[in-house]
């Protein structure tokens, strides 16, 4: 597991605090597959004899699924999103407890059947969380352990139950002494701090609960294990140790030395006698915790162990790992099978009943058989080897060149996911995105829209970007990644508002030709149409009750400082979404956000209900969408010089500089150097938007002239109109450029640009 920043905002960073982000995942496949590799399993067996079985998986694209086991089927009957980060392990406490754990650092209590809300978040690792180990018998009792060298001991009943009633007020995350923010916003009145359905609330563990903490490692833990009835956990990480601990007083009883790498799985029989560890080394070995010694080492592996599985008696193992290979070794004779290899390493795996299932980096989980009831079943089909007992033997072995044979080719069945995209590119008009995934696969995004555009199937994405090449220069107002599998948008306050377009290159109708539309301002809008929705009948229904009436305008931010805010002035506070930023509901993105409590979440946009304000989102996002306002952003406009050409015999129109949006186009230019040679100065249309401004005084504005004549109801042109060039570096200009991409691409100097114009020759 690399050390990735997460998608989130750290709250425990000590940096200067920047504002909290939001950031958007998109979907372009049905809500029932994962888009990235599967990081664990568990299996939930139906406690009467005709009930469904499930199998949940934890994925790397942030998300759970619990699927519905038929015989040779699975259905996916429920998605468990609020992680913000890899799920990295997830273990089922009791009857219908699952518990998770994630690089975002947290812990989250969900239960089994439901349909996918998390009931409990627990923070108290400083950094991510990579494994958890439950007690089989002991419902309660769970551990994690986490890349801070820390493993904490929960009492998940503890944990979750309320102290009193007036604990659902105090929903933040005391357990780690850390106040949810440094925001000032005082609490808004828009809704009861009680409110079930509410991100924030009832999903922080409880004030004053704290785990018990088992203190001693100094570096990452990647593996836990613990007996049934929770009264002894072992843990293994990158100090090549095997730990063991008393979880219920967090001591230390012993540690076991052999292996010469990272642990990476740990499994103890169900009376805590016996330990098998896997290692980065490639070996399996068994210890007896009674004699504090190992008692055997089985050499099957050519490369990393990352996953254990045993069957019921203890007696044989099921390993898996970087090798990409399935393996079941007899820990008794020391005879080992190769029951399948995959095209993925595998990372975890989960015995039911005589099958096994297999979860590797890639988003597909495989279900193979294993006779786990009866192992020496598969031992009698032949093709085992005697396992060594030091790590180079497999590997000499492997060299020769007799691998063994695989005992099973195919799968029973496969759960399918998406392929995950590993390569992007966010092209020149921003607004579109190239991906290329595991399958090859390259496909055009729109992420003003998050659709797929156009999917080019398996081309070659460098010649494709070449193809896609434009010419256009406007700001970076989003960044992407691709951690989790699908294409993350981020957007980060002032840098977001940057970018503007005119609506005529949105194909806007109903809009003035020159309105300047915001990028950002209305993809937010675009994304929290749902929730405007909701949030206006909620306060219909509200206002209607108290008999009052609702105002346009929106007091939530209402008592920040004016100082830090400009109102967009261009629009009065539309909530119309255009249709070049309309979110597809059938597969909606999903937010990843934090308001001033509770820390980060992830929802779906079709499932916010309007309750969320700025305790879940961020204060500019709310003043943004509900006031229209954007905060002071950087000089939008460009300044340059406009001269005669060289040579010409044409008039000098100007002396100073002049100044307009970096998104005007040239064709502006050429209509203010044509009134300025017919008209000696220009007409003044009453348009002062994105006006070309010299030092003082004359005003050009960017109204169009059109055929030959302002527009309707002004008078015609008194003398022939000419013909105009403009050029930059002796090129003449295509009159569709903006300024900002002159600038960028023909003139490509710090200085402002210059700008010559000259009669057309030959007109």
């Amino acid at each position: 597991m690399h050390r990735v920043g997460s998608a989130g905002n750290n709250s425990n960073s000590s940096r200067p605090r920047k504002e909290k982000r939001l950031t958007y995942v998109l979907n372009d496949s049905d809500d029932t597959k994962h888009s990235a590799g599967i990081n664990c399993l568990a299996v939930l067996k139906s406690s009467v004899s005709d009930g469904c079985n499930y199998l949940f998986t934890g994925s790397r694209d942030g998300t759970l699924k619990r699927w519905a086991l038929a015989e040779d089927a699975a259905t996916c009957s429920a998605t468990f999103e609020s992680h913000v980060d890899w799920v990295n392990d997830t273990v089922i406490a009791g009857e219908n407890t699952l518990v998770s754990c994630s690089s975002d650092t947290t812990l989250k209590i969900w239960n089994c059947l439901s349909d996918g809300t998390c009931t409990r978040t627990l923070r108290q690792h400083s950094d991510y969380v990579t494994c958890l180990a439950a007690a089989e018998r002991n419902a309660n009792v769970v551990a994690s352990g986490g890349l801070g060298g820390e493993v904490f001991v929960w009492d998940i009943e503890a944990a979750v139950t309320p102290l009193s009633k007036s604990s659902d007020v105090m929903e933040d995350d005391f357990s780690n002494g850390i106040n949810g923010s440094a925001n000032s916003l005082p609490v808004s009145s828009l809704r009861p701090i009680s409110s079930n359905n509410s991100i924030t609330a009832h999903t922080t563990q409880c004030p004053g609960y704290v785990p018990i903490a088992a203190k001693g490692h100094k570096e990452s833990v990647y593996a836990l294990a613990m007996n049934d009835n929770g009264s002894l956990l072992v843990s293994g990480g990158t100090e090549k140790v095997v730990r063991v601990w008393d979880p219920r007083t967090g001591s230390k009883t012993m540690k076991l030395r052999g292996h010469t790498d990272n642990v990476r799985a740990l499994l103890l029989d169900s009376t805590g006698r016996y330990c098998l560890s896997g290692s980065s080394d490639s070996m399996i070995r068994l210890w007896d915790l009674g004699q504090q010694r190992c008692v055997h080492s089985y050499a099957v592996h050519t490369d990393s162990v990352w996953a254990l599985a045993s069957t019921p008696t203890f007696t044989h193992v099921y390993s898996g790992g970087r090798d990409l290979s399935l393996y079941l070794t007899d820990l008794t004779t020391r005879e080992s099978l190769l029951l399948c290899t995959k095209e993925h390493p595998v990372l975890q795996l989960a015995l039911h009943d005589d099958s096994i299932w297999v979860a590797t980096t890639d988003s597909s989980v495989h279900r193979w058989p294993a006779e786990g009831r009866n192992p020496q079943k598969v031992f009698q089909r032949g093709g085992s080897f005697l396992a060594g007992n030091l790590s180079f033997s497999r590997a000499r072995v492997s060299l020769e060149g007799s691998t063994p044979a695989a005992v099973y080719k195919e799968p029973i069945f496969s759960i399918p996911g998406t392929p995950a995209i590993v390569q992007h590119e966010i092209l020149n008009n921003r607004r579109h995105v190239l991906t290329k995934d595991t399958a090859g696969s390259v496909k055009l995004w729109e992420i003003t829209r998050g659709v797929v555009v156009e999917d080019y199937g398996q081309v070659s994405f460098d010649e494709k970007k070449q193809e896609l090449f434009e010419m256009v220069s406007i700001p970076a107002w989003f960044t992407v990644d691709t951690r989790l599998g699908s294409l993350s948008v981020h957007l980060d306050t002032p840098q977001c508002f940057s970018a503007e377009m005119y609506s005529v290159d949105l194909n806007i109708t109903g809009k003035p030709e020159d309105d300047k539309v915001n990028l950002a301002r209305e993809t937010l809008k675009g994304l929290l149409a749902h929730w405007m929705t909701k949030r206006r009948q909620r306060l219909g229904s509200q206002a209607s009750a108290n008999g009052d009436v609702l105002s346009g305008k929106d007091n939530t931010a209402r008592s920040l400082a004016h100082s830090r805010i400009e109102v967009d002035g261009n629009a009065e506070n539309d909530s119309m979404v255009h249709p070049p930023f309309e979110f597809s509901m059938v597969s909606p993105p999903s937010i990843i956000s934090e308001g001033s409590q509770g820390g980060p979440w992830r929802k779906k946009i079709t499932e916010l209900d309007g309750t969320e304000d700025e305790k879940d989102f961020p204060w500019w996002v709310l003043d943004c969408v509900l006031n229209n306002r954007l905060p002071p952003r950087e000089n939008t406009k460009c300044s340059f010089y406009l001269h005669p050409c060289e040579g010409t015999a044409v008039q000098i129109l100007t002396q100073g500089k002049l100044s307009a949006p970096r998104i005007l186009r040239i064709n502006k230019v050429v209509n203010y150097v044509v009134e300025k040679m017919v008209l000696d100065k220009p007409i003044d249309t009453g348009n002062t938007d994105g006006s070309l401004a010299p030092g003082h005084g004359g005003q050009l504005q960017h109204s169009a002239v059109v055929d030959g004549s302002f527009k309707s109801g002004l008078k015609p042109w008194p003398k022939p109109r000419p013909s105009v060039e403009i050029l930059c570096n002796n090129q003449v200009l295509s009159t569709d450029m903006s300024l900002a991409t002159v600038r960028a691409y023909i003139w490509k100097k710090p200085e402002d640009l210059v700008l010559n114009y000259r009669v057309a020759q030959g007109r």
